[in-house]
């Protein structure tokens, strides 16, 4: 069994919020939920996460969708390549999560407990 971690940062790197799923699950239903109760001027996401729905909820959230396209896409959105290449603060942000072993050999049986150590190594990380 796997966990899928899906975390929103602000621009520094920060924990803004945190949600666990099954290893097999789609990225792109948990990213909605993601992003409610948030606010931005910009949304950064992966591929995994593009999906019209989601770019439906950040154009409510009256922000800028720079999330790159997947490869089947039919009509291929785009993206600002400049603002995109900020997207590696939550890259930053996980590596600097799998320095703790108990977080990047999952020791914890129970997702809350997990989602307990996640936020607690998210206060000892490098805030970019």
């Amino acid at each position: 069994m796997t966990t899928k971690v899906h975390a929103a940062v602000d621009g520094r790197g920060r924990l803004l919020k945190l949600i666990l799923t099954r290893g097999q699950s789609g990225d792109a239903p948990v990213g909605e939920k993601l992003l409610e109760g948030l606010c931005a001027n910009h949304v950064l996401a992966d591929a995994a996460y593009d999906s019209d729905a989601i770019r439906l909820r950040v154009k409510r959230m009256w922000a800028q969708a720079c999330i790159k396209p997947k490869g089947n896409r039919k009509v291929k959105k785009r993206c600002v390549k400049e603002r995109y290449r900020h997207r590696n603060v939550i890259e930053r942000f996980f590596g600097a999560l799998k320095r703790f072993r108990r977080i990047a050999t999952r020791y914890e049986k129970k997702s809350a407990n997990f989602a307990g150590f996640l936020w607690f190594a998210s206060l000892f990380t490098k805030h970019f």
